[in-house]
């Protein structure tokens, strides 16, 4: 059951606070956000901003550099699929568009049903290992779409 907007922002009230009285609290104060409501909702950025004394562009820009942050929902289950160049060298392109064709997502959605967001990322340090991907904390070396498509169907 989703939280309702005061629930969202009583737990972002409350790591705010709990990491209020460290030195550079704002990654800490985003990740324990991002921990308690399951991504950085629009209505932490104000907050964030007046906790920090800062603008509200500023914590934009710090959310948007990070990846890991993210600004809606996330599904239960998370594919991640490697787009660095030893990646696209044993051919991951072609292999990224079946899959995306396959479960039906582009890069950064989650279906409907919320179990599954696919994301790109530069870099899951399987080089050796390409294509690579990772299915939740599950890394997967030498992927194809058929393996690809078995540990989604696991997990789904």
């Amino acid at each position: 059951m989703p939280m309702t907007e005061t629930e969202i922002r009583a737990r972002v009230a409350e790591a705010i606070a709990a990491q209020a009285g460290r030195e550079g609290p704002l990654l800490p104060m985003l990740h324990a956000i991002q921990e308690a409501v399951g991504h950085v909702p629009d209505e932490a950025v104000p907050m964030l901003a007046d906790a920090m004394q800062t603008t509200t562009a500023e914590i934009h820009g710090v959310i948007s550099f990070y990846h890991d942050f993210k600004r809606a929902p996330q599904g239960r289950h998370r594919l991640r699929l490697c787009r660095a160049e030893s990646c696209q060298a044993v051919g991951a392109a072609a292999l990224h568009d079946e899959v995306r064709e396959r479960i039906g997502l582009d890069w950064g959605e989650t279906t409907p049903d919320g179990r599954l967001t696919l994301e790109a990322v530069y870099c899951l340090g399987l080089c050796a290992c390409g294509p690579a991907a990772m299915l939740d904390d599950r890394p997967l070396g030498r992927v194809d779409a058929e393996g690809l498509a078995a540990a989604v169907a696991e997990v789904r």
